[in-house]
């Protein structure tokens, strides 16, 4: 039942739409429209106004006709960058840009299964439950939408997110915690020439800090990255200050505190040793998630797969999405694969195939339910 001509189509419509992160509203606009026109009320809630962007979530419910509870879908609307003026092309039977931007299936390949999935409900008159929909704002880089989404608006306890990298099939019950480390090194500057001895570097006081760490893989379910450093005036300056952004993740709480604890001590015995100064600031970012093999929600997906003549299969991801969000403010959610290949990159793609199973598998969550 899902139409393969027009799931591509709408797809491609939807990534020439610029939705780049924080400016969302053009995108919102449009696919608010197509959701009236399938019968939902839309409201567009107040996360904008918190997170800075130019519109908020837009939160859709239609009712069913089946007496079961309500269940969501979500996906997010932002795009990384480049990605202004997307040019999808057609080839070996995958959709790519022209490599001069993103392609945007993460995540609008998403959007656009939820959305054919819908229209071959109204086509078809297929009984279903109540159904709501999230497609959320700033996703990319701090999952700002789903934080400040309005809760209060939904009534769905279980969630379907489509916004993962693996096959159609792929249910990620697991996905950790995040630690944002930002960490600022005070030195001392001096003439680099004439008496360096005078200085502090906080070049240097980093340098031998960072050395110390435990970096990168720490265990299964733990990693740490120091992502970026600047600092510095000049090569005869010795430099007074450098500013470094850091974070760690795991699947533990417990880990994770320990992981950047072990972080912010290199940090300051380093300053200490070296008679520098250390301002640090680390936030929990998003918490960890963990479901069971045999969870309602995971089997209602297996089941789905089966139906849907996709291979079923649970998963652990490293990275962080609007599912752990969800998670943590009592719906239980799940992260569905949908295929999206090289996310973030100019060769970013995806199989036109994983589009249509991506849908069936919305449709038979749907008829599932």
């Amino acid at each position: 039942m899902v139409n393969r001509e027009r799931i591509v189509n709408e797809f491609i419509k939807y990534v020439k739409i610029d939705s780049p992160t924080k400016s969302e509203k053009e995108f919102a606009d449009f696919i608010t429209k197509e959701l009236e026109g399938l019968g939902f009320e839309v409201y567009i809630d107040n996360a904008g106004e918190k997170a800075g962007c130019n519109t908020g979530n837009v939160i859709a419910k239609l009712d069913g006709n089946k007496d079961v509870e309500p269940i969501l879908f979500s996906c997010h609307m932002d795009t990384v960058s480049p990605s202004v003026g997307i040019k999808p092309v057609i080839k070996d039977d995958a959709i790519y840009s022209d490599g001069t931007t993103v392609l945007g299936s993460d995540d609008k390949a998403g959007i656009a299964a939820v959305m054919e999935a819908m229209k071959v409900i109204k086509e078809n008159d297929i009984d279903h439950g109540p159904i709501e929909i999230v497609f959320s704002i700033y996703e990319e880089g701090g999952l700002f939408g789903a934080k400040n989404l309005e809760y209060d608006k939904l009534e769905s306890k279980k969630a379907f997110v489509l916004d993962s990298g693996g096959d159609p099939g792929q249910i990620i019950i697991k996905g950790p915690a995040q630690d944002k480390i930002d960490v600022k090194v005070l030195g001392k500057p001096a003439h680099a020439g004439v008496c360096p001895e005078e200085g502090i570097s906080a070049i240097n006081v980093a340098a031998h800090a960072i050395s110390k760490m435990k970096l990168l893989r720490i265990d299964e379910e733990t990693t740490a990255n120091i992502g970026k450093i600047e600092g510095g005036v000049a090569t005869n300056i010795v430099t007074p200050e450098v500013k470094i952004k850091a974070e760690a993740r795991s699947l533990s709480d417990e880990k994770l505190d320990k992981q950047t604890e072990h972080m912010v001590k290199c940090f300051k015995d380093t300053a200490k040793e070296f008679n520098a100064q250390v301002e640090i600031e680390t936030s929990r970012m998003y918490g960890a998630f963990s479901l069971d093999e045999n969870d309602e929600i995971v089997e209602l997906v297996k089941k789905a797969c089966d139906n849907a003549g996709i291979k079923p299969f649970t998963d652990s991801t490293g990275g962080g999405s609007d599912t752990n969000i969800l998670n943590g403010n009592g719906v239980k959610a799940v992260n569905l694969g949908i295929g999206e290949r090289k996310p973030h990159t100019l060769e970013e793609h995806i199989y036109i195939k994983d589009l249509v199973d991506s849908s069936k598998l919305v449709l038979e969550i749907i008829k599932s339910i």
